[in-house]
């Protein structure tokens, strides 16, 4: 990784890098070292604050599947009740009653399924391990090793 704030001359930490032409005047090992420390701990600060908002992101995505999962199981108890119903006046009497039990218990089992589906699609979009985080705490590794040659 090309540091542009050395390139540009620019200030890291508490240190200011020489530009182009002007004279090395040597660092202490110890504000090397301080250096080095305070950018890892806030690269690591960093890092935590990225892993936070991508687990938020995911248990936004698990409650909104889960919310349409619930109701497609909520509605879909209710359906099973009347298909029930439905097959009770039936055996009861051969009235048309139970046609219309059916009829409601058939088209909320319809309605239950849709939901479940779709929540079952949203859950399925949730990826719990945070890739960003991952990807970027590697990038930092590799920078930290090519800092140390």
């Amino acid at each position: 990784m090309n540091d542009s704030g050395r390139q540009a001359g620019g200030v890291l930490s508490q240190h200011s890098y020489p530009r182009a032409g002007d004279a090395v005047r040597e660092r202490p090992m110890t504000d090397i070292v301080k250096d080095v420390l305070g950018n890892v701990q806030e690269i690591v600060r960093s890092e935590v604050r990225l892993a936070r908002a991508e687990v938020r992101e995911e248990v936004q995505k698990t409650i909104s599947g889960t919310k349409l999962l619930a109701i497609g199981v909520f509605i879909g108890l209710y359906a099973v009740g009347f298909v029930l119903l439905g097959i009770v006046a039936a055996l009861a009497t051969a009235v048309s009653t139970w046609a219309a039990a059916l009829v409601v218990g058939f088209g909320l089992l319809i309605v239950a399924g849709i939901c479940a589906m779709a929540g079952r699609s949203r859950l399925r979009r949730v990826t719990p391990k945070p890739e960003r985080t991952i990807e970027t705490m590697k990038e930092n590794l590799q920078w930290m090793k090519d800092q140390t040659k």
